[in-house]
């Protein structure tokens, strides 16, 4: 549901969007794109999980239909950042739209699946946080234990949902658009700062515990290089200055 929730919202986005921005993106574009956002999001998610969160690789090989084995749980969103930043180069070359252009508008309508996501995490009672003794702390039970934790996953949906897409919607409403890349850019930047420093209350993955002497967790080790590339597309995009790009609209009847 939360997939659905998201996706749907997000198509809705996108289309505000790329009409406020003149992209002239017909109905066909955007199902084109949502399309292969969707494949590349969900088999990204999956083979991320497998190869940063899941059992070891021997697992894997041993077992390869678990890799599909998608109701058993594991979704990596770094991963489903990279297949969706893949699948986005196919739907550049069906929809005709600069690959950036269509990165910028898929990056204003992602914190709205980040939101839903965050929050089914909490309906289900996983990816918790370590104990406090806050007002808010929750008890989440099971495997987490009678003690209040921090609502880590509510946390993400504020910081990686709310946050991030109210300040990327806020720079969509600037005529002309901001230069191609700058979306990709604040959303990487903005999204590896929040996920670097809400680990420090999120527990880690059981089956990997903490990196590096105990300090450093895998979510933290792959959000680091987000916030490095995102620094790079974006100084790119503020200095080539290339305007948002679609397709020329078509007169009215046609």
């Amino acid at each position: 549901l939360a997939y659905v929730l998201g996706f749907v919202c997000a198509a809705a986005i996108i289309y505000f969007v790329a009409k406020r921005w003149k992209l002239g993106m017909s109905e066909d574009n955007l199902l084109t794109l949502m399309v292969c956002a969707i494949v590349g999001v969900v088999l990204g998610a999956r083979i991320g999980y497998v190869l940063f969160y899941g059992n070891g690789l021997e697992f894997y090989l041993q077992n390869p239909l678990e890799v599909l084995a998608f109701n058993h749980g594991g979704m990596s969103f770094h991963g489903g950042l990279v297949g969706a930043l893949l699948a986005g180069i196919a739907a550049a070359k069906m929809t005709g739209i600069p690959y950036l252009t269509l990165a910028d508008l898929g990056c204003v309508a992602a914190p709205i699946g980040l939101f839903f996501g965050r929050l089914a995490n909490f309906v289900n009672g996983e990816l918790w946080g370590g104990p406090t003794d806050l007002p808010w702390g929750v008890v989440f039970g099971g495997a987490a234990g009678t003690m209040p934790r921090h609502p880590s996953q509510l946390y993400e949906a504020l910081l990686e949902g709310v946050l991030i897409f109210a300040v990327l919607f806020m720079l969509s409403r600037r005529l002309p658009p901001r230069p191609r890349g700058t979306f990709l850019g604040v959303f990487l930047i903005m999204y590896g700062c929040c996920r670097f420093a809400i680990e420090f209350v999120r527990q880690p993955d059981v089956q990997l515990g903490y990196l590096w002497g105990g300090w450093l967790t895998m979510g933290q080790l792959l959000s680091v290089p987000l916030v490095l590339v995102g620094i790079g597309v974006l100084v790119y995009a503020l200095r080539m200055k290339k305007p948002q790009q679609g397709l020329p609209e078509l007169p009215q009847g046609e």
